[in-house]
């Protein structure tokens, strides 16, 4: 078992590498990136590995990655080392907390729940801390495999099955599965599955109740909390107080060898 242990972290850390003639756009400064984060906020990522290329195309999305911001849960880092402000899951690490710098150069977007408290907040943020230094078992080869092939000839409505293939620890290190089991601790929605079921008495027939039934957490994907409707899109440049009239363009006029 030690040899498919060896061999499931090479795998892990070649699915993990950075493709080489990607080039990502972060959309946001760092600043207020960071100005515009909020405890229990969920952070997307637009990942540039073999892994985030796989999980983009069977999810039809362009986020690869999730990971939950704890702000100060943490103890402080030690001097000279920056405060870890995220908590993930790895393919490579498990689960571990990473500074805000990490994915500052990378194309984000920021999905915040509405209507929780603070106590439930606090609730989400100490489920995923509890979760730290959890390693996943890269026994399974089957369940890392799959990610060799970026873009598998898979019907469209199997993709996300294929996503929790297998029974192996692999299949978690989709990362939104952690988050989602962090926001189902307190029965949070992100997309649960939703039945009508009549409420009342026979004689009003127009009376219905929506029951939610929680998805398991394998299934989620870091684009459900995207299109969530439960969760609000945060736009950083918008929320630092944007002002189209302070903008400052070029005069240049692009030619036709500019247009891409």
């Amino acid at each position: 078992m030690k040899i498919l242990q060896k061999i499931g972290q090479r795998l892990a850390r070649h699915l993990s590498e950075p493709r080489k003639y990607t080039a990502q756009v972060a959309t946001t400064s760092p600043e207020k990136l960071s100005q515009s984060l909020r405890p229990g906020d969920v952070l997307l990522v637009d990942g540039n590995s073999s892994f985030s290329t796989a999980i983009k195309y069977l999810t039809q999305s362009s986020w690869s990655h999730a990971a939950l911001f704890i702000g100060d849960a943490l103890p402080p880092a030690e001097k000279g080392t920056e405060q870890p402000l995220l908590i993930e899951a790895d393919i490579n690490d498990g689960v571990r907390s990473v500074g805000l710098s990490k994915y500052a150069q990378l194309h984000t977007r920021i999905c915040r729940p509405v209507g929780l408290k603070e106590n439930e907040i606090a609730r989400v943020i100490n489920y995923a801390v509890e979760q730290l230094g959890h390693k996943y078992d890269l026994r399974n080869i089957i369940d890392l495999a799959r990610y060799l092939l970026p873009t598998p000839p898979v019907p469209l409505r199997f993709r996300r099955r294929l996503l929790s293939l297998g029974s192996g620890d692999p299949t978690l290190a989709i990362c939104s599965s952690l988050i989602a089991q962090a926001f189902q601790s307190i029965h949070y929605p992100i997309l649960p599955e939703i039945v009508m079921q009549k409420s009342g008495s026979q004689s009003s027939r127009n009376c219905q109740k929506e029951i939610l039934h929680i998805r398991h957490h394998s299934l989620f994907t870091p684009r459900d909390f995207d299109v969530s409707p439960y969760f609000r899109i945060i736009k950083p440049t918008l929320e630092c107080g944007f002002d189209p009239h302070t903008l400052s363009w070029s005069e240049h006029s692009p030619d036709q060898s500019d247009r891409v």
